[in-house]
């Protein structure tokens, strides 16, 4: 699975808010989901975690005539994460060198 297919996945707040319930609570049923999740009802829900589950970012266990979902940490989350957090990490290099080029400007503009 590639980290795009993953990030295309992201794309959609209800399967965003299916992997931050599963954050959450490590592993949850649909129905379990279903209580969390108001936008969607049990089909949409089903829908999306096909979709994350064809990403590779969870994974599904049965148990009789129930299924249960996790995060995959094997799968291309861990790409995915590491990705955002180098995002991140240069976001924020560049707010702070632009935090440090007003400050200067601002102690400039203040001597004159």
């Amino acid at each position: 699975m590639s980290a795009q297919l993953a990030f295309d996945a992201l794309a959609d707040p209800v399967r965003r808010a299916i992997l931050t319930v599963l954050a959450e609570r490590d592993e949850c049923s649909v129905n379990e989901l279903v209580d969390q999740i108001d936008s969607v009802g049990r089909t949409g829900v089903s829908n999306h975690l096909r979709i994350l589950r064809h990403a590779g970012l969870v994974t599904e266990r049965k148990a009789g005539r129930f299924r249960f979902y996790s995060i995959d940490p094997a799968g291309p989350a861990r790409d995915v994460i590491a990705m955002l957090q180098e995002l991140f990490r240069g976001a924020l290099s560049d707010a702070v060198e632009a935090a440090d080029r007003t400050a200067a400007t601002d102690t400039t503009l203040r001597r004159a």
